[in-house]
């Protein structure tokens, strides 16, 4: 029942109205790992049979996505591993990108992330990446994301849930290199994500808010 509710909330979400959440895992010294989605409407134009309307002949075609485990390297020792379903749904993607996007700023030292989030995801994704280049941290190691796929569709709206294997990653100090110690409690075990996403009218997929994922991941 808990996981029925969230993802109504999820999708009525993405669809339309704007809703708060945390941005995912949680540590005494406060970062968390993202998860959230949105985007807005523009008037609907019409076409006379056989043409396609002003709105239709801008909108990107979808993008091809990877099949099967693309590796890619952020950088500063920094490595992603994405294991991405057979077809996968273009859906999929601003999970992936917001993903990578987060620990590359961090690797960059950047304090700001925004790149395919709506307003409000943005800012808890900035949040989340400026708690970590604050603190004069980054991540060396790997990391991997996982069994991705599309959970729930309400409308526009799509709910998308994946999991993070972060236990091959280390945070350490950007200035010194050397691990901080502790290291974070949520990088330890594999975690669950959920985002809900939405496909403005200029065809774009868009994170419009993190979600709170109960699931349970395993390596």
């Amino acid at each position: 029942m808990r996981r029925t509710a969230l993802s109504l909330v999820l999708l009525a979400t993405a669809g339309c109205g704007q809703a708060e959440r945390p941005y995912a895992p949680l540590d005494a010294a406060k970062p968390a790992a993202p998860q959230e989605a949105a985007t807005p409407a523009t008037p609907q134009e019409t076409a006379t049979p056989g043409q396609s309307s002003p709105a239709e002949a801008e909108r990107p075609a979808d993008e091809e996505l990877p099949s099967g485990t693309q590796t890619i390297d952020v950088g500063e020792g920094l490595r992603l591993r994405v294991e991405w379903p057979p077809d996968p749904d273009p859906a999929l993607k601003p999970m992936v990108d917001q993903y990578v996007g987060t620990r590359k700023a961090i690797v960059e030292g950047q304090t700001i992330y925004k790149e395919g989030l709506e307003i409000d995801a943005a800012v808890q994704a900035s949040e989340w990446v400026e708690s970590f280049v604050e603190k004069g941290w980054t991540m060396r190691g790997i990391g991997r994301i996982y069994n991705l796929r599309v959970a729930a569709r309400m409308g526009k709206g799509v709910q998308v849930n994946a999991c993070v294997d972060e236990s091959g990653i280390r945070v350490v100090s950007s200035r010194t290199g050397k691990a901080i110690s502790p290291q974070l409690k949520w990088l330890r075990t594999p975690y669950p994500q959920t985002v809900g996403v939405r496909r403005g009218d200029d065809g774009v997929w868009r994170v419009r808010m993190y979600g709170t994922a109960r699931e349970r991941c395993t390596r």
